[in-house]
C-alpha cells in the first residue's frame, strides 16, 4: 500500500498547528526555557560550546523541535500569530543562556519572517511558512555589502528583469547565517537599459533549495565572539520568479527602514536575557566572594557597580514594555528613526557596559572566554555596530531632533523636548541640564554626544510609562536617578569645547627616550 508523502506532509502540518496554538505562551516559554537548561547545561555545556565554530546539529534540531520560531508565523498559517510579546520573550529566554542563540532567532524573526509576513506575496508565504514549522528551516538578511557597509543606499548589487524573472547579481558580506540559511531576503537596484542603477531598494526573496537560486559562500570570516553564528562574503547570480519580490506599501527605501527600525525596536528583547543573566552573575558571585572577613556586596563600589547592571535591566525591561505594543507588522515604522534608534544604541551600550563589570566583579576567573562575562563582552560588542553602529544612529538622533526643533521654530532644548511625545514626560527631569538654547550647526561629535543624551532621555520616558504601569517602584526610582547621572555627564561632555584634532606626523620630537 502507497501513501501519497503530500498527504502526509499536510497531516503533520496540521497537527504541528493545533499543538502549537493550543499551548498558552506560560507553558510554551516555559518548555522551551527547558530545553535550553537540559542542552546547555546537561547534555552539553555552554561554556564549551561557546568556543565552537557554529552550532551542533543536534543542540539545534533539540532547540528548534519546540519551534521557537512559530512566535513569528501569522496564525492562518500555523504559527503563534506574531505577538512582539511572544518574540521578545523568545529572544530574551535565548540570550539568558547564549547570546548568539538569542542572535539567531532575531535574524530569522526580525530579518526574514516579519518582513515576509507584512510585504510578500500571498502565493509564496504558505510553503516558506510550512517549511520553518515542519523542516526548521531559517532565514536571514543580506543588506551590507563590501565598501557599502552602512551606505546601503548605493549599494551595487543590482537586478535586471527578463520575462517573469529578475537576475540579481552582485557580492554581500557580514551576513549572520552565511552558509547556514535556508531562505535569504536580498536587497539590490534595479539595472535600466544604459547601465544606470535605480535610487530605490528592491527585496527578493532567495530560495537556497533552488538550483538557480544557490549563494556562493567565498569565504567564511573568522568573527570574533558570536562563535555560533557564521558570517563570510557570499557571491550571488540568481535567477528569481517575480512572485517572490517583495510589495512595499510606498517604496524600497520606506519599507527598508520600517524593517530596519522594526529590528532595531526588537534589540530590547536580546538584550534582556542578557542583562538579567549579568545582573544574576554579578549578584551571586558577590554574595559568595568572601574578601577581608566580608561578600564583596558589602563593598560600596560594588553596590553602586550592581546598582548600574540593575538600571540597565529595568531600562531594557521598559523598552521591551514599550516595543510589545509599537513594533508589529501592522505598524509602519519607516518614520520612527528616534524611538528605534534610541532603543537600539542605549540597550546595546549597556549590554557592553554590564558585560564589562561583571568580568571586573569576577576578577581573574572573569579574564576566561569560557566564563560568562568575560565572553559576554566580545559576544555582546557586535551589537553596537551592526546595524548601523551607535555612532552613526546617536548622529541621526541628533538630526532629526535638530530638523523637529528648525520645523517648529523652538531652538530651547528643553522647551522642545516637553513638548516632544517620546520625551514629554522625562524631560521636567532634566531641566537643569537642557534649559538652554542649542546651536543648530554642531560639529559631529557633538552630535554625537547629542544623541547620547536624548536617547537616554527618550529612555527614561519608557521607564515612566512601564512604571505607571505597576512595574516596582523602587527599581524605577533607582533607574531614574541614574539616568540623571548619566545625562548630566552627557551634557557636560557635550558643552565642553572640545575641538581637539588627531595629529598624523606625530612621530618627530615624540619619543620620550630621548628627553630623558
Amino acid at each position: 500500500m502507497f501513501v501519497d508523502n503530500n498527504i502526509i506532509s499536510y497531516f503533520i502540518y496540521k497537527f504541528i498547528k493545533v499543538i502549537i496554538m493550543n499551548v498558552i505562551f506560560s507553558d510554551f516559554i516555559q518548555s522551551f526555557e527547558k530545553t535550553l537548561q537540559s542542552v546547555f547545561h546537561e547534555k552539553a555545556d555552554i561554556n564549551t560550546l561557546s568556543l565552537e565554530r557554529g552550532i551542533p546539529p543536534q543542540i539545534l534540531k533539540e532547540i528548534m523541535d519546540n519551534a521557537p520560531l512559530s512566535v513569528a508565523i501569522p496564525e492562518s498559517y500555523g504559527g503563534r500569530g506574531g505577538k512582539v510579546k511572544e518574540c521578545l520573550s523568545i529572544l530574551s529566554a535565548a540570550s539568558y543562556e547564549s547570546l548568539p542563540l538569542s542572535l539567531t532567532f532575531g535574524i530569522n524573526i526580525a530579518l526574514f519572517l516579519e518582513p515576509v509576513a507584512k510585504y510578500a506575496n500571498e502565493l509564496v508565504k504558505g510553503d516558506i511558512f510550512k517549511r520553518f514549522l515542519e523542516k526548521q528551516n531559517m532565514g536571514g538578511l543580506m543588506i551590507t555589502e563590501p565598501n557599502y557597509g552602512s551606505d546601503a543606499l548605493n549599494m551595487q548589487t543590482y537586478n535586471t528583469k527578463q520575462g517573469n524573472t529578475y537576475h540579481i547579481k552582485g557580492t554581500k558580506h557580514w551576513q549572520g547565517l552565511t552558509g547556514m540559511a535556508d531562505y535569504w531576503l536580498i536587497t539590490s537596484r534595479q539595472k535600466n537599459d544604459s547601465g544606470l542603477l535605480g535610487r530605490d531598494i528592491d527585496f527578493f526573496i532567495c530560495d537556497e533549495s533552488q538550483e538557480s537560486q544557490k549563494v556562493i559562500v567565498e569565504e567564511l570570516f573568522d568573527n570574533l565572539g558570536l562563535y555560533m553564528i557564521p558570517y563570510g562574503r557570499n557571491i550571488l547570480d540568481l535567477k528569481i520568479d517575480e512572485k517572490y519580490k517583495l510589495q512595499p506599501e510606498s517604496t524600497g527605501i520606506k519599507m527598508m527602514l520600517d524593517i530596519l527600525h522594526r529590528s532595531r525596536m526588537q534589540f530590547p528583547g536580546m538584550g534582556m536575557g542578557f542583562l538579567k543573566r549579568m545582573l544574576d552573575e554579578a549578584l551571586d558571585h558577590c554574595k559568595n566572594r568572601i574578601v577581608g572577613g566580608k561578600n564583596l556586596l558589602a563593598l560600596d563600589q560594588v553596590q553602586y557597580q550592581i546598582s548600574r547592571i540593575q538600571s540597565a535591566f529595568t531600562i531594557c525591561s521598559a523598552m521591551c514594555f514599550t516595543s510589545s505594543s509599537k513594533s508589529g507588522v501592522e505598524n509602519n515604522l519607516s518614520l520612527d528613526n528616534v524611538e528605534a534608534n534610541s532603543m537600539k544604541t542605549v540597550v546595546t551600550d549597556l549590554m557592553q557596559e554590564a558585560a564589562q563589570t561583571v568580568t571586573q566583579l569576577f576578577g581573574a576567573q572573569g579574564f576566561r572566554i569560557s566564563n560568562i562575562a568575560g565572553r559576554g563582552i566580545v559576544d555582546s560588542r557586535p551589537f553596537q555596530i551592526f546595524e548601523g553602529s551607535n555612532e552613526m544612529l546617536y548622529t541621526q538622533i541628533s538630526e532629526s531632533i535638530i530638523k523637529l526643533m528648525k520645523r517648529k521654530k523652538e531652538l530651547n532644548l528643553f522647551q522642545f523636548l516637553k513638548g516632544f511625545d517620546l520625551t514629554a514626560k522625562s524631560a521636567a527631569y532634566f531641566k537643569n541640564e537642557i534649559n538652554f538654547i542649542l546651536d543648530i550647526n554642531l560639529s559631529q561629535r557633538k552630535l554625537v554626544d547629542l544623541g547620547k543624551a536624548l536617547g537616554r532621555i527618550v529612555s527614561v520616558g519608557f521607564v515612566i510609562d512601564m512604571g505607571e504601569s505597576g512595574f516596582r517602584k523602587d527599581l524605577i526610582d533607582n533607574c531614574i536617578a541614574t539616568l540623571q547621572q548619566d545625562i548630566s555627564n552627557l551634557i557636560n561632555s557635550f558643552n565642553f569645547g572640545n575641538k581637539i584634532k588627531d595629529i598624523e606626523d606625530y612621530q618627530e620630537g615624540s619619543s620620550w627616550l630621548q628627553f630623558v
